[in-house]
């Protein structure tokens, strides 16, 4: 399945992109904001680590494609947040676009393994959505927007016990 070896590459680049992102929050000394997003890049990347793993217990290659550079220049604190909208919506299109290609192919196995990412996209495009919202109203006051990333997102909230294994086990 070409289009899942090319997930697993997008779930990387995707994972990079949030550590880029966290390492900018950082350098603002906005803690909360950073250690969510490096909490994002460990979750992407772990997306990716599932996808690998199902390839390889089907009997399927897994093929790591290029990541490119991660953007880490951003006009102020919301941009950030407003980009990683985009691209979780993004991933959600792709996603979506992987559960009708199993289908279409009458890939039944595929389509259950898919089942899972696509209840996670909701789950992340609301976050994100939620969190551009607070961040624009706030936006003149960014500790404001850490202490509603502290209160609403814990950095310690457990492993999904109804994720997919992961290769290499869930770091």
């Amino acid at each position: 399945m070409s289009a899942l070896n090319d997930q697993i590459t997008a779930e990387l680049a995707a994972s990079h992109q949030y550590a880029a992102i966290a390492i900018a929050y950082d350098a603002q000394t906005l803690p909360r904001l950073a250690g969510f997003f490096y909490a994002q890049a460990v979750e992407e990347r772990n997306h990716a680590m599932m996808m690998s793993q199902y390839l390889l217990d089907t009997g399927r290659p897994v093929r790591l494609g290029a990541v490119d550079a991660p953007r880490g220049d951003f006009a102020d604190h919301i941009e950030p947040i407003r980009l990683a909208l985009e691209q979780e919506r993004t991933v959600s299109a792709r996603i979506s676009d992987l559960a009708g290609i199993a289908r279409e192919e009458g890939d039944y196995r595929g389509e259950q393994f898919i089942q899972w990412f696509l209840k996670e996209q909701v789950e992340e495009e609301a976050t994100m959505s939620a969190l551009l919202e607070v961040a624009e109203r706030v936006r003149e006051f960014p500790m404001t927007l850490e202490e509603y990333v502290a209160r609403e997102h814990p950095l310690d909230q457990g492993a999904d016990p109804s994720a997919p294994p992961a290769a290499g086990g869930a770091l």
